[in-house]
């Protein structure tokens, strides 16, 4: 099977799909401003929120948003996080196996 990045309605698409990302990350963004967390302390909404942009990284768009972009980094170092990946990465890759 072709790689969909070969596929003809692969970059309008794209455009379509980006500009719909950036709604809510623009919205984020501002409902952040350049506080440390969503709701003033660390909370569960916050880990929540950090593993859904953590799978922005790298794809040019979390990058558009400095304060997001360090967020993600503020969320990624706390222990929680940490956990929550390597028991998520536990699981699939248990998965994977079976």
């Amino acid at each position: 099977m072709r790689d969909e990045r070969e596929k003809s309605w692969y970059e309008p698409r794209l455009h379509l799909v980006q500009e719909r990302v950036r709604r809510p990350l623009s919205q984020l963004s501002r409902w952040l401003g350049e506080a440390e967390w969503l709701e003033g302390d660390f909370s569960a909404g916050d880990l929540l929120m950090v593993a859904v942009l953590f799978r922005f990284k790298g794809a040019g768009m979390l990058e558009e948003y400095p304060n997001l972009l360090a967020y993600v980094a503020r969320g990624e170092a706390r222990p929680a996080f940490k956990r929550a990946f390597a028991a998520q990465l536990a699981a699939f890759t248990t998965s994977q196996l079976a």
